[in-house]
């Protein structure tokens, strides 16, 4: 009798979770502090930055995260001269990983 087993074969980065923004605040003097968390496994995989965008996805700043922070989720960096426009009433926060790259959600970081 013969037995036909199943063989699934997934790719582990495709299925790894995306950066996560959490938290978000900007100053009046254009300084963003962003709080993310992502499941960093070391320098092979890891959340590498963050940017700031307008409404229309133009980018205004952009904070490259320069190593892994596995034993530190979530954890908070900042970026200063971050020039909003006049009259924006929200910026968008748009994490990055180091391997699946740009991430489809972004966070609402609603303005005073």
């Amino acid at each position: 009798m013969k037995y036909v087993i199943p063989f699934l074969c997934l790719a582990t980065q495709g299925l790894a979770d995306a950066p996560v923004v959490t938290a978000a605040e900007i100053s009046p003097d254009g300084r963003v502090s962003v709080t993310l968390t992502h499941p960093d496994t070391g320098w092979d995989h890891y959340a590498d930055g963050w940017r700031v965008e307008d409404a229309d996805g133009t980018v205004l700043g952009l904070r490259v995260l320069a190593h892994p922070h596995v034993n530190e989720q979530p954890f908070t960096r900042s970026l200063s001269g971050v020039a909003v426009p006049d009259g924006a009433k929200s910026v968008f926060i748009r994490a990055r990983c180091f391997v699946d790259g740009w991430s489809d959600e972004v966070f609402e970081l609603e303005l005073k």
